[in-house]
């Protein structure tokens, strides 16, 4: 049975309502600001920004800036670590974002590689590198972002976006503040780099809606294996950015916690194709999904546990399954099987729990799939 997940009324929430339809126009002019604004600090020599305009910096050289996000209970503000490449020539202006789940780490060190790689001198346009969003979450090597309103409480941020800087919890705040003041005013195309979930490791794949032509673009560019062409959730980063017309894209780089070079690699090469399809840098583009053999879904069916128990996968991240095929068994303490769990549709493995026990209603696998059988609604917990 569906659960109704609509707002409750209460007397509390009459009176942030208000306040935040107020604050939404706020945020909107807050986008429109030109210009730099440098609060003064300097942090283990990077200087601080709390507005960000790239036609403000020098170009032909990469700048390491903090930008000041929002405060922390003490009064004291998160940082977020931003590098900007700008080139000597006008161009577009790419955004590469990372670390809005706190524990992947593959996303955030495919950015950084893909920096390395740039000569400011060499470029038109710019690319700049937002590195760890969620900052209280990598602190704690965890995937939300722990928030200490009213009484502590876990927010996944990837679906706060374009956030309020005026908003009721400190995580909207923060993506409100970057989305308005650093985002959205120097991109125009974006991507955002993220892993498979905390329990749950993914192949190489992309989320993205293939149905707007530039985006379906940028992911043909990339040499990975899977393809997961969906509109995705609302709150999500890169939807927030398609929302307002620029075109955006969702890497899923392998599993939480970890740094899998091999994984990585695909990612850096797809990111410098892409920055060759705009002109950002020279050359001719390498691999790109053709060479991959990708496979193309618009949805994800989830095997999700009946039982408690200890699960054994039957198959392996990228095979082919077909319906009515067992792929997961699961035993009790005794080692007897409690449950047997198949596909209920043709198509690909893209996700697999990793940790080796599981609860009732945790997700066990996803099978990447060409259409939407009654009954799956396909629903991906990042």
């Amino acid at each position: 049975m569906p659960i109704d997940f609509s707002p409750v009324l209460d007397r509390r929430t009459l009176i942030v309502s208000p306040l935040a339809a107020v604050v939404g126009a706020g945020d909107a002019a807050a986008a429109s600001v030109a210009g730099t604004v440098y609060t003064g600090d300097v942090i283990q020599g990077k200087k601080v920004v709390s507005t960000l305009d790239i036609a403000d910096l020098e170009p032909g050289r990469k700048h390491l800036l903090y930008f000041q996000g929002v405060q922390m209970p003490t009064g004291q503000h998160w940082y977020v670590s931003v590098i900007v490449a700008k080139g000597v020539k006008p161009g577009k202006r790419i955004t590469l974002t990372s670390g809005v789940h706190g524990d992947e780490m593959s996303s955030i060190r495919t950015v950084q590689m893909v920096m390395d790689q740039l000569d400011p001198g060499n470029m038109s346009g710019s690319v700049m590198a937002v590195l760890d969003i969620a900052r209280p979450a990598l602190e704690g090597m965890q995937r939300r972002w722990l928030n200490q309103g009213r009484g502590i409480d876990l927010v996944d941020m990837n679906r706060e976006w374009p956030g309020n800087e005026n908003g009721t919890n400190a995580a909207t705040r923060q993506a409100g503040l970057l989305f308005n003041r650093l985002l959205r005013p120097n991109s125009d195309v974006a991507i955002d780099f993220h892993t498979g979930t905390t329990g749950l490791e993914c192949s190489d794949f992309i989320i993205g809606n293939r149905q707007l032509p530039e985006v379906g673009t940028i992911i043909d560019l990339y040499p990975i294996r899977q393809v997961w062409d969906t509109p995705a959730d609302p709150g999500i980063l890169h939807n927030a950015f398609t929302d307002v017309g620029i075109p955006s894209i969702c890497p899923e780089v392998g599993a939480a916690r970890i740094l899998d070079a091999t994984l990585i690699a695909p990612f850096v090469e797809g990111t410098m194709n892409v920055l060759k399809h705009y002109g950002v840098v020279a050359g001719s583009v390498g691999r790109t999904s053709v060479d991959a053999n990708v496979f193309i879904g618009d949805n994800a069916f989830p095997v999700i546990a009946s039982h408690g128990g200890f699960i054994e996968h039957l198959v392996r991240l990228n095979e082919r399954v077909s319906a009515g095929q067992t792929v997961v068994i699961q035993r009790n303490s005794f080692g007897e099987v409690v449950a047997e769990y198949a596909s209920a549709v043709n198509g690909e493995v893209g996700a697999i729990r990793s940790d080796a026990s599981s609860e009732p209603g945790n997700v066990l696998m996803f099978i990447l799939f060409k259409s939407t059988p009654a009954g799956s609604d396909g629903n991906y917990p990042e």
